[in-house]
């Protein structure tokens, strides 16, 4: 009796799930190998406020999401994409539903009974699971002898294939701390530098008044724009948060690649905050100049435009005393106040990384040129996105394509 191929599936996270899950479904004897006491970490931190499994916008919008690496992950995104990762969380039990944004999550908001579902069905497909199964790759790392640093000592494991999911270089304490670059680039895969992605940022050059005042407080309903050196612009509404020595959260993540490529080149970005995107700057003007009597300028602005808290604290940030009293300069920042950002956050700080495999060191089907048989998945891969499910849905979609390709290669 011939036994069925063999492939280990390093890394046990959305991407390696999903590969091991297509695998199992082929025949193939599938172990999955972790670094962690279980699997899923970084998925179960993700949904702690809410799991975004994917977004609902049409599938040309979403693609648009990916830039310039579009035309890479298109065809994985054709094959599993928003509409089949909401279909696949309803083969486990989990029904979902789209939020006011456009965004997908499991009816309950929560991550952990996805991933009970999921483990449990790989679990009954036959897939192995080795957890606190370090990978120890080096610089000569052989399908035939892949080593493994185990509670009891180190371990060598034989695979026909290997499909490579060990997530960027972001929350190390997860699991995915970026170790496996130097391995694969000393095995001849080319390898771009890991970058933070999703990520604050710092130098927004806060006084010491304003960073303990208002550390933590978010600026809401505001709109930032910023165009680089090279002409690419941003421009989008939403809301982030004042950090001690920078801003982060939702708004600023969808600009950061931009802004971490512009900071990365010319030493710094400035971009721009408008506080009442909703008004023209004439009549934040007209605003303004009206006559306000024996009242302060603060309450004047508060009255006449809402603006309080924050919003009054980054306009003293920007003017001087003298400036605020200039109507005409006034109006003009409230619509544009500029922030200088010097430096992206700690890579380990950020959701997401940019950079990973290139996709030119891989075949069609994920395969790294310089080692047949080795298959790389998700994160490692050298693409970005912004929040909204976009990252984990690629994420999936990647781990099935190199599952695939490790069939087509095993002739499954």
């Amino acid at each position: 009796m011939t036994l069925s191929p063999t492939v280990a599936v390093i890394g046990g996270g959305p991407a390696g799930l999903m590969a091991a899950e297509v695998l199992g479904a082929s025949g193939a004897q599938v172990h999955v190998y972790d670094a962690m006491p279980s699997a899923g970490r970084k998925f179960l931190l993700a949904g702690r406020g809410g799991l975004n499994l994917t977004h609902s916008e049409p599938f040309d919008v979403f693609m648009s999401r990916f830039g310039e690496r579009r035309a890479q992950l298109e065809p994985m995104l054709a094959q599993f994409g928003p509409q089949q990762v909401r279909e696949w969380a309803t083969g486990l039990g989990i029904e979902t539903f789209v939020g006011t944004s456009g965004r997908v999550f499991p009816t309950d908001m929560k991550a952990a009974p996805l991933l009970r579902a999921w483990l449990h069905r790989l679990r009954s497909a036959g897939v192995q699971f080795h957890m606190r199964h370090r990978w120890l790759g080096d610089a000569s790392f052989d399908v035939a002898a892949l080593r493994f640093l185990t509670p009891t000592g180190e371990t060598s494991v034989k695979a026909d294939a290997v499909v490579l999911a060990l997530g960027g270089a972001s929350w190390a304490r997860l699991g995915s701390d970026g170790a496996w670059a130097p391995w694969l680039q000393g095995r001849g895969i080319d390898v771009a530098p890991l970058l933070p992605a999703n990520c604050g940022f710092d130098g927004a050059g806060w006084s010491e008044h304003f960073s303990s005042r208002f550390a933590g407080q978010p600026f809401k309903s505001v709109a930032i724009s910023f165009t680089d050196s090279q002409g690419r612009s941003f421009a989008r509404k939403g809301e982030f948060v004042a950090t001690a020595t920078g801003i982060e959260g939702s708004l600023i993540y969808a600009a950061s690649a931009l802004l971490r490529d512009e900071i990365a080149a010319h030493g710094s970005a400035t971009l721009s905050l408008d506080l009442l995107p909703d008004r023209s700057a004439e009549q934040v003007l007209a605003a303004v100049k009206h006559p306000r009597g024996a009242r302060s300028l603060s309450s004047h602005l508060k009255s006449r435009l809402g603006l309080e808290g924050i919003k009054a604290g980054v306009l003293h940030e920007a003017l001087s005393r003298e400036a605020m009293q200039d109507p005409v300069q006034l109006a003009a920042t409230i619509k544009a106040v500029p922030l200088k950002l010097v430096a992206t956050r700690p890579i380990d700080e950020a959701i997401s990384t940019a950079g990973g495999v290139h996709f030119d060191a891989l075949n069609a089907q994920l395969m790294a040129s310089a080692v047949p048989g080795v298959f790389v998945a998700g994160e490692m891969l050298d693409w970005e996105a912004p929040t909204g499910g976009y990252l984990l849905t690629a994420s999936m979609a990647s781990g099935a394509a190199a599952a695939r390709g490790a069939i087509q290669r095993l002739g499954l």
